[in-house]
């Protein structure tokens, strides 16, 4: 491993103020520099391994994955926020979670939530400003964030502690940004308190959740919804999840559920806007689209026009723009050998705009993801993970994005005049995503 081109701590220095902005340009220099896989000495015990290799990337999430966890990045910097859930645990507790969540998430499960998330989408986009430009990044947060509620909670009078969730969940990513790209800050964080005080916002945040758990108790109603779901799943012998294991799963549902799908649809709707040929081909699929009456998910079939609209702006602008793991024991990828404890960072976003495996990859190109006969991506292509780790809820968003975009296009032309910009978070957010929404006739 020490054979690998390496990016020198003094270099990482330098450049802080632009990492912590926006780190995409930094990575991109050292990849067009170094090729597809370079080491960032850091002065730790452990190496941090930068990959947009296709093949090293296939390794660790699906062939080898079982050698592979997530690194501390999540189970400890990010749980300390939102608990140890799916998304932020390993090994045989992440194992028995998954079984237990993963039927919540089946398509015959969500066929129950289409119309409830539906309505909400219905709800929230009467929001929509028309004739006049609009940031559609906090109306898509506030769309997703609803959809996830309703879609748990199923509850009317839960809207303002709702609000209260989004704002502590932005609050404490932003402070976990800072803690991620500035490691050499840490000790200060915890001197000034900042960290303490994020901490004691994740308390709140749970005290909301574990309040309308036990109102949802209390009332013995059976709603059908995402948590009843939650509170009929079972352990191998009977017992259901305790109250703080729940309270866990429904803050990484609220944190990974909602903003993902935000950004994606902002960015989708961004990328339509700018392509109006694009955009005509698309109304004229979901023209006569209806998700009121009928089969709502027999509707969802015939999209596949808008569906490949948001493969191409999820491969352009993957929410999950990186993903991290760390070698559990001695692995060899590309020739090298990598010890135990490597932390591994491997850039979606680089990896979907590769010149060797994209036609003009940074273009916006929908056609290519046709679905007769089109080019295999798989191997190349994971806006949702990839391997057992896959996102749980990719058929939910995709639902969810896939009526959003329907409604809006049938109703109004969408236009523009920005260029699309990034703000990498968390997750890779749009900056400035102003449409303009003109009514159709």
């Amino acid at each position: 491993m020490k054979d690998l081109p390496s990016i020198p701590r003094y270099e990482v220095l330098r450049n802080r103020r632009t990492i912590l902005k926006n780190p995409l340009p930094f990575h991109h220099h050292y990849f067009q520099k170094y090729g597809d896989t370079f080491r960032i000495n850091l002065g730790r015990r452990n190496d941090w391994v930068f990959t947009r290799n296709a093949e090293s990337i296939r390794h660790i999430l699906q062939k080898n994955h079982k050698n592979y966890g997530k690194s501390s990045l999540q189970t400890k910097e990010l749980a300390k926020y939102i608990g140890h859930g799916l998304l932020t645990s390993n090994g045989e507790f992440w194992r028995v979670h998954r079984r237990m969540i993963q039927p919540a998430f089946h398509k015959k499960k969500l066929e129950g939530l289409i119309r409830m998330m539906y309505k909400a989408i219905v709800t929230e986009l009467k929001e929509v400003k028309v004739n006049a430009e609009q940031d559609i990044f906090p109306l898509m947060g506030d769309l997703a964030f609803q959809v996830v509620a309703k879609s748990l909670f199923s509850a009317d009078n839960i809207r303002d502690r709702m609000q209260r969730l989004k704002e502590i969940t932005i609050a404490n990513q932003k402070m976990l940004i800072k803690e991620m790209r500035m490691p050499y800050l840490k000790w200060w964080f915890h001197l000034n308190g900042d960290i303490q005080k994020h901490l004691r916002l994740a308390v709140r945040a749970r005290n909301l959740i574990n309040g309308i758990v036990q109102e949802r108790l209390d009332s013995k109603e059976e709603k059908d919804d995402l948590l009843d779901m939650l509170l009929s799943a079972r352990y191998e012998d009977g017992k259901p999840m305790p109250r703080q294991q729940l309270i866990d799963e429904v803050m990484v549902l609220f944190t990974a559920g909602h903003e993902t799908t935000a950004n994606a649809l902002s960015f989708t709707l961004m990328l339509l806007a700018r392509h109006p040929e694009v955009q005509q081909r698309l109304y004229q699929e979901v023209k006569d689209i209806d998700f009121e009456r009928g089969n709502s998910i027999l509707a969802l079939t015939q999209l596949p026009y808008t569906q490949q609209c948001l493969e191409e702006s999820m491969r352009l602008y993957p929410p999950v723009y990186f993903m991290d793991r760390v070698s559990l024991a001695e692995d060899t990828l590309e020739g090298h050998v990598f010890k135990t404890g490597t932390v591994w960072l491997m850039s979606i976003y680089e990896l979907h705009r590769h010149v060797d495996f994209w036609e003009d990859p940074d273009h916006f190109v929908p056609e290519r993801f046709v679905a007769d006969g089109k080019r295999d991506f798989s191997g190349q292509y994971f806006p949702f993970g990839a391997g057992p780790r896959m996102c749980v809820g990719n058929n939910f968003a995709m639902y969810e994005m896939l009526m959003t975009i329907a409604f809006l296009v049938r109703k109004y032309q969408l236009s523009t005049t920005r260029e699309i910009k990034v703000h990498p978070l968390i997750s890779l957010k749009p900056s400035e995503a102003f449409v303009k929404f003109t009514a159709r006739i």
